[in-house]
């Protein structure tokens, strides 16, 4: 079985930063996508950013700019650098992969981390 696990989640001030880290374990033959998205209170849940395991990447338009996504192939992890944070990225994000394992591809979800921006 394959878990993720986030952590960097948070209360910050309009502008600030955080990080948010998203470590995948379990029976991983590869990762083929990992992101992040974010749910908002009354609003779907939304792609925020991607990045496949050769390095490409998809920002949703609202953070372009601002969010940068990385990842540690080594180490099954993925980043969200988020900078000059605005109250409407209030959220629970939510790390999202796509993971070939014994089984063939599966897609998985972690718990979720809130982040809350507000002064």
């Amino acid at each position: 079985q394959v878990q993720l696990v986030e952590s960097g989640g948070g209360l910050v001030q309009p502008g600030g930063s955080l990080r948010l880290s998203c470590a995948a374990s379990g029976r991983i033959f590869r990762i083929v996508v990992m992101g992040w998205y974010r749910q908002a209170p009354g609003k779907q849940r939304e792609l925020v950013a991607a990045m496949t395991s050769g390095g490409s990447t998809n920002y949703a338009d609202s953070v372009k700019g601002r969010f940068t996504i990385s990842r540690d192939n080594a180490k099954n992890t993925v980043y969200l650098q988020m900078n000059s944070l605005k109250p409407e990225d209030t959220a629970v994000y939510y790390c999202n992969a796509d993971i070939l394992g014994p089984r063939g591809m599966d897609d998985y979800w972690g718990q979720g981390t809130q982040v809350t921006v507000s002064s």
